[in-house]
């Protein structure tokens, strides 16, 4: 975050010493300091903000896949005549430690339908999941660790 707002500050001092403050002169200012701070940051071992912003829109990407994805299961479980799920509760250990992370991943299971999230234990290392069909949990939890947390932990470590 500090580089991004180093970022902005630099596009700013282009546009003040280039005399022009347009909006394609700002632009152009911020991709010419982004490119600066990788040159510089990569000398460092540093890690790029936009090779984390890549991430995150990866993750943006799986979200919206598996939304649509378990919308129609949804969408067909309920409209078939026979509806045959086994809705219950799974354990879920989690990878992530942080607050963030865990509240993140607890929303995207939440948001995604036929699945909730419903509690984190006292020692933050498992998570408790409702799912519409839990009639294999551990597909389930393999769908997560490998889908959303891998792609959380990707994005923001």
């Amino acid at each position: 975050m500090i580089l991004f707002v180093f970022n902005l500050l630099l596009a700013i001092v282009w546009a003040a010493i280039t005399g022009s403050a347009s909006f394609l002169n700002l632009v152009f200012g911020f991709v010419l300091s982004a490119f600066a701070l990788a040159i510089v940051r990569e000398s460092y071992g540093g890690v790029l903000y936009l090779g984390r912003i890549r991430r995150i829109l990866a993750l943006l990407l799986l979200f919206l896949r598996e939304l649509a994805k378990s919308a129609w299961a949804v969408a067909v479980t309920v409209m078939s005549p026979k509806m045959d799920v086994k809705p219950g509760i799974f354990a879920f250990p989690l990878t992530v430690d942080r607050d963030f992370e865990i509240a993140l991943l607890a929303n995207l299971i939440t948001l995604t339908p036929g699945t909730l999230s419903v509690d984190v234990s006292e020692d933050r290392k498992t998570l408790y999941v409702h799912a519409l069909d839990c009639s294999d949990p551990e597909a389930v939890k393999h769908d997560i660790a490998e889908g959303f947390e891998r792609r959380i932990l990707e994005a923001f470590r």
